[in-house]
């Protein structure tokens, strides 16, 4: 099942109500729900998709979240709306912990991703 963007928009606004205000504080560019897929350029098309990402520029902080990556991976998988559910809130969940670690100049999380990015690539033969 494919929600609509404005569907996936609604679905979000009630779950940042979840999160504590204090998680927010210095997300001066807010979370942004845009329509494009993002596909991983170091995996074969179609096999991997960028779903968020922290952003801390000359424009602010902010969260992207892209819609059109979590609809492909939602009619490749056949998600139901629990599903959407499920995979927004936890990538809204880890890019407000990469906001979290930045603000403090950590990097935890970063490292993590990249070990688990890395070991992706090893199980699908894309790295040596």
């Amino acid at each position: 099942m494919v929600l609509t963007i404005d569907r996936v928009n609604d679905l979000l606004d009630e779950m940042a109500e979840e999160f504590p205000e204090a998680l927010f504080d210095g997300l001066n560019g807010g979370v942004n729900l845009l329509e494009e897929a993002v596909p991983d350029p170091d995996f074969p098309p179609g096999e991997m998709y960028i779903l968020g990402e922290y952003c801390d520029d000359l424009l602010g902080r902010y969260i992207n979240l892209y819609y059109g990556s979590f609809a492909a991976l939602a009619e490749k998988e056949d998600w139901d709306e629990d599903t959407w559910a499920d995979e927004l809130y936890t990538t809204l969940s880890h890019e407000l912990t990469h906001h979290m670690e930045g603000r403090g100049g950590l990097h935890a999380l970063d490292d993590r991703d990249a070990e688990e990015l890395e070991q992706y690539r090893r199980d699908m033969g894309l790295s040596e």
